[in-house]
This record gives C-alpha cells, sequence and structure tokens, in this order.
C-alpha cells in the first residue's frame, strides 16, 4: 500500500503549506492543533539536534523538532516569519504532541486528487519515506510530509534521540 492510497475516494485534502530553506512542505490540516508565533525553547542537555529543545505550549510540555536538520538542510537563526506548527504523531502507538519549526507558514490550500502523486524513488533531495505523496500546484510542487513516519525513522543519527527526547518529555 502506497501513502497516497490513504487519500483515495477523497476528491481532495486540505493541507497546510510551509516552507524550510525555501522548499514548500505541506502537513494534512487535520493533522494540524495549532499554531504559535516563535517563543522561548528549553534546550535539553544531550538531545540530537533533530530535537532542539521544549516548549510550553498552554501549559503543556512540548518537544519541538527542526525538520531541516532531518532533511539534511542546514540550520538556521529565526526569522520574523518563523512559526511552531503544533501537532499530534503517533509514536510506538502513542499520541504525542510536537512542535515543527517552520521557516514560514504560508496557508491551508486544496490539492485535488487528480494532482496528487506517488513519491519518487530517486531525484528526490528528501529520503522519499519521508514524503507521503506530491502535489502540484501551478508549477510548484508540495511535498506532503508522512509526519509519523519522520518522527518513527530507525536512522540512529537521528531517530533514536528523536524518540528518547519524545519520551522523556512525555514522562
Amino acid at each position: 500500500m502506497t501513502d497516497i492510497t490513504a487519500w483515495q475516494g477523497r476528491d481532495s485534502i486540505e493541507v497546510l503549506t510551509l516552507e524550510l530553506q525555501g522548499e514548500t512542505f505541506a502537513l494534512e490540516a487535520t493533522q494540524v492543533y495549532e499554531i504559535l508565533d516563535q517563543t522561548s525553547v528549553t534546550e535539553v542537555p544531550g538531545s540530537h539536534p533533530f530535537i532542539s529543545g521544549l516548549v510550553n505550549v498552554r501549559g503543556k510540555v512540548v518537544p519541538l523538532a527542526d525538520l531541516r536538520l532531518k532533511f539534511g538542510m542546514e540550520q538556521t537563526a529565526a526569522t520574523i516569519d518563523t512559526r511552531i506548527v503544533v501537532t499530534d504523531i503517533v509514536l510506538d502507538g502513542e499520541p504525542i504532541t510536537v512542535g515543527i519549526l517552520a521557516d514560514k507558514v504560508n496557508e491551508v490550500t486544496e490539492l485535488t486528487a487528480a494532482v496528487l502523486q506517488e513519491t519518487p524513488k530517486i531525484g528526490m533531495k528528501w529520503r522519499p519515506e519521508f514524503i507521503r505523496c506530491i502535489g502540484k500546484r501551478g508549477s510548484e510542487f508540495i511535498a506532503i510530509l508522512d509526519i509519523d513516519r519522520i518522527f518513527a525513522d530507525n536512522d540512529e543519527t537521528t531517530s533514536t534521540h528523536a524518540a528518547s527526547a519524545l519520551e522523556q518529555s512525555a514522562a
């Protein structure tokens, strides 16, 4: 079963588009809990840079992830456009709330099933298993993230530390 099959039978999906170093990514809008302005981050000693620290979201301790690092992009300083997208992921069968740094959040938009295509296995800048599918809007491509798989990734250099930091913050 491919990731795009989850949307078969629907005419369209709503996605929140965001930017990471000029690249357009999206999360299914139903996965997004809240969008926050940049806030203070409490660093977690010994955590992997992918999980940059913890933030307070309405009194709840939430791990903050920097997907740029997961995708091999350069870490950059926050700007006036930097936002935190708060979403729930499933890790080891348990729902966990996480924040994701975005260089910029653009909009919620609707993509019809006709513009969604399976992720190519080659020719991608990012690991194809992190992308559910590719949407096309005009001349722009939108990589729709498989956020659960990004956090569940078994690459020891990222996910072991991410899962450890997530488990510590959830406790």
